[in-house]
């Protein structure tokens, strides 16, 4: 085991921020994460995966495990599906692109999400009408206080709209290792009603879609919405959606009629909030090295140098002002550490 100590985290957070551990181990097989955990278990410690959903606002004074586990593996098929196992620290997009080249269905709506395998069931990660739970069988995860193995079913996880139970219940007492997920082999369920991939297929001239090209389509809108973390650090969609009452949402409708809105209900109703962000006038903005997005409005964004707590504290204005603009609270997707 080799640790590493005063350790920049700039190249594995996407918002590219420049914090610093205080030591940092990579974690490259199972026996190794039990071996740290139990020497290290009662110091304080930093679970780190994908760096894709987090915004740092200060240094990591902890040993920072960076979940490095790699493997992709079948572990049971018939003629209609097929099981697969996903070590932890398996890009995700790369997983999908793998699972599209093997015909598998069932996760090509969520194409170019950033972040790896382990952090997936935590956030229940989604995009155009498609969620990990839909798919989900299993994960297994490490307790880090007795070093055990662990099998969480979807019911053990407690999904929820970009929620689980590892980001309530049990938050911080497990490392997920691998996840489970069982997809189509054949009459794949095409799910093509949510967001603009109708439009997008038709542009294209394509009327009979097969999964890759919704994965296309879908591929196509998000780089057209949304930078590339290589060139503009970001953690994607950095607010929730916010799920109102239908009441709420008629009142709202009142003063502004013009706003979209997906039913989830009879008596609620889930409504952009990038919408509301533009809305109020955030969509584009600058200051100094921070902003939000020109062409998405529910990213935030670091153009080169900018601090965590600059960013944090952009993402508290925003709140603020639209709650008082539309009385609609707006909470981070994006984990504030």
């Amino acid at each position: 085991m080799t640790t590493t100590k005063n350790v920049s985290l700039k190249s594995f957070n996407t918002f590219g921020i420049d914090a610093k551990a205080d030591s940092f181990c990579n974690i490259t097989s199972i026996e190794m994460l039990h071996t740290v955990l139990k020497k290290q278990h009662s110091n304080p410690l930093f679970i780190l995966g994908g760096g894709s959903n987090m915004l740092l606002t200060q240094d990591i004074k902890a040993l920072v495990l960076y979940i490095n586990l790699k493997g992709i593996e079948v572990i049971s098929e018939t003629d209609d599906s097929v099981v697969i196992k996903a070590m932890a620290g398996e890009n995700w997009h790369e997983f999908v692109l793998w699972c599209l080249n093997n015909n598998y269905g069932g996760i090509e709506n969520m194409s170019l999400i950033p972040g790896n395998i382990g952090t997936a069931p935590i956030q229940n990660i989604g995009a155009y009408g498609v969620e990990l739970k839909d798919v989900f069988v299993s994960c297994e995860a490490t307790n880090i206080k007795n070093q055990t193995t662990e099998t969480f079913t979807k019911s053990d996880c407690k999904f929820g709209y970009r929620e689980s139970i590892f980001k309530q219940d049990i938050k911080g007492q497990y490392i997920i290792t691998s996840v489970n997920l069982e997809l189509t082999k054949a009459n794949h369920k095409l799910q093509t009603g949510y967001g603009a991939i109708i439009s997008e297929l038709e542009t294209s001239n394509i009327d009979n879609p097969t999964i890759q090209d919704i994965s296309n389509a879908v591929t196509t809108i998000r780089q057209s919405k949304l930078p590339d973390p290589k060139e503009i650090g970001n953690s994607g969609s950095f607010f929730k959606n916010p799920i109102i009452s239908t009441e709420q949402f008629n009142k709202l409708r009142e003063n502004f009629p013009e706003v979209s809105s997906y039913k989830i209900s009879d008596t609620e109703v889930k409504i952009p909030a990038g919408w509301l962000i533009e809305k109020a006038g955030f969509k584009g903005k600058r200051f100094k090295d921070y902003g939000v997005h020109n062409k998405q409005a529910l990213v935030l964004v670091n153009y080169g140098n900018a601090s965590g707590k600059d960013v944090f504290e952009l993402a508290k204005l925003i709140q603020k002002t639209v709650k008082r603009i539309f009385n609609v609270d707006i909470e981070t997707e994006v984990n504030i550490i």
